[in-house]
């Protein structure tokens, strides 16, 4: 009956007249289970063989992708007194449509004919530089005139001097026949007076010659008085020609340096010009920061400065603006030992918080709810709270995110990795081993 010895009593029994030993001989427990641990075996040997999708979950909210549609704060350029609000909160703008109307509050520009005197100034400045162009001009020219006086001058005096020249020559030609003759002269008044003394010639004749050799020698006087006259009036005529130089290069230097001081004049006053004009353009500018407008398409969330006369500062946020549109991405976060694992164009499974979603983990296929994704950036530092920073766009190829989804909103995500098997999963996680970090061949041949 307990079977503990080979003796068996069964057939000396009849157990269907014993009811309590005929219910313990039918029981069919220990058969059972035995069928039910073969069978779990069984499938646990199954699926241990059944594909596994390794994966990364993170964290993150959604973003947009260019910074240009993400939310932003319009600040007012400069500071100013609220006249007049345009728009209400939720209203939606186009862009270079009025938002709110400032005016001004500082004193440098109140005056209401600010821009029109600014431009008189301008213009009467600009007025003067071209006098002083008139005035080089003409300095100019008096430069050329005086050139060419001295030109004809110096000429004038270098003719006149060659005619001097000429004449000491003339008159040193003269000199040398007046000597010569005076002593003809001479020679003939001692002959005669040696033939007078000998009774050949008469009284007469010896006065005459004497008479002769006086015009002869006052002749030569005369010739070199002449001649070296002459010879002054070349010196007098070389001092006047270097005079006349000095005289001009003085008149010309002095016309030069009030060109030059024309010239700076001018400089002085081109500078002037440029700083009205910047003035000018400041003015003009700022007159058109009186008016905030809409930077482009989109709606106005929530004004941060209310109520008519309130101040503002420069710089200083006016309303908060969500752009119209956007093309929106996932920003997640990821710990640094998954990093390697990272890579752009890697596939992700995203579930959006208000969406409600089934989520098989290492069956992304068969989620419901979730959506997919793709890493299109990862950030090269780390960020404050210590993980990496991957941005998620849209995947053209699975069906599209939820139109309702806004900027700011909460999501949950799973990065795809390698497929393996589960049991190479569970060891890998009894080992505490990170995820695969090799990529599969095909991968590489895809890349490549």
């Amino acid at each position: 009956m307990l079977n503990i010895s080979n003796n068996s009593v069964s057939s000396k029994i009849d157990v269907n007249a014993y009811s309590t030993l005929r219910e313990v001989e039918s029981k069919t427990t220990k058969k059972v289970l035995l069928r039910i641990i073969k069978w779990s075996v069984l499938i646990l040997f199954i699926v241990a063989f059944l594909p596994w999708t390794q994966n990364v979950r993170s964290y993150g909210e959604i973003i947009t992708l260019t910074p240009d549609q993400r939310p932003q704060e319009i600040h007012s350029v400069i500071s100013g007194r609220i006249e007049e609000w345009k728009v209400q909160e939720g209203d939606f703008v186009n862009k270079g449509d009025t938002i709110v109307v400032i005016s001004e509050v500082k004193d440098a520009y109140f005056d209401e004919e600010l821009l029109s005197r600014t431009g008189n100034q301008l213009e009467l400045k600009k007025n003067s530089v071209d006098s002083y162009d008139q005035k080089i001009i003409a300095q100019d020219a008096q430069l050329s005139a005086l050139q060419k006086r001295r030109i004809l001058e110096t000429n004038k005096l270098k003719i006149k001097i060659e005619q001097t020249k000429l004449k000491i020559q003339n008159d040193s030609i003269a000199y040398q026949a007046a000597v010569m003759d005076n002593s003809v002269a001479q020679y003939q008044f001692q002959r005669a007076d040696s033939l007078y003394h000998q009774g050949l010639k008469s009284l007469v004749d010896l006065e005459t010659r004497k008479l002769k050799v006086q015009q002869m020698a006052s002749k030569e006087l005369g010739a070199k008085n002449k001649w070296l006259n002459n010879r002054s009036e070349l010196i007098n005529l070389n001092i006047e020609l270097n005079n006349i130089s000095a005289k001009f290069a003085s008149d010309y230097a002095k016309i030069l340096s009030e060109k030059y001081s024309t010239e700076t004049d001018k400089f002085d006053t081109e500078s002037v010009v440029n700083k009205l004009e910047n003035q000018y353009s400041n003015y003009e500018t700022r007159q058109g920061f009186y008016v905030i407008t809409a930077p482009q398409d989109g709606y106005i969330t929530k004004l941060l400065v209310q109520g008519i006369g309130e101040t503002i500062k420069e710089g200083e946020a006016v309303l908060s603006f969500v752009p119209k549109n956007q093309s929106l991405a996932v920003e997640i976060y990821v710990d640094p030992i998954d990093l390697p694992l990272m890579n752009v164009g890697e596939h992700v499974r995203l579930q959006f918080d208000g969406w409600p979603a089934i989520v098989f983990s290492g069956w992304p296929g068969a989620s419901y709810g979730t959506y997919g994704g793709e890493i299109y950036a990862i950030d090269r530092f780390i960020s404050s709270n210590g993980k990496y920073r991957a941005l998620v766009k849209p995947d053209e190829r699975d069906h599209p995110w939820p139109e309702a989804l806004r900027v700011g909103g909460g999501t949950k995500a799973m990065i795809l990795l390698n497929d393996v098997p589960i049991y190479y999963e569970l060891w890998r996680n009894i080992n505490g081993f990170p995820p695969n970090f090799y990529k599969s061949e095909e991968s590489t041949k895809t890349e490549k």
